[in-house]
């Protein structure tokens, strides 16, 4: 029963800091590239993350598939966050 608890903690863990350094990247690096504010680029960094992260976690005890999956959701909700900040901080001209 533990090793459920312990392996939640460690997924949840791994989502968060790819959510937020993705959002933090995305806000800070990419404030003026183009390709980022486009629909389709959270999909792309969602999918690249999960293909790059699976075969890494896949044989890591306690964790898996499924947080692979988790990661790649985690950095295409980051992309979008971070592209929909900039929208909003840059200056309307």
């Amino acid at each position: 029963m533990w090793y459920m608890i312990l392996s939640f903690v460690i997924s949840t863990a791994l989502v968060m800091l790819a959510f937020a350094q993705t959002r933090n990247f995305v806000a800070r690096r990419l404030r003026y590239v183009d390709a980022v504010q486009s629909a389709i680029a959270p999909w792309i960094a969602g999918l690249g993350a999960a293909a790059v992260s699976m075969p890494i976690l896949a044989w890591i005890p306690y964790v898996g598939v499924g947080t692979s999956l988790s990661i790649g959701l985690a950095v295409g909700l980051g992309v979008a966050s971070g592209a929909r900040e900039v929208r909003h901080t840059l200056p309307r001209y």
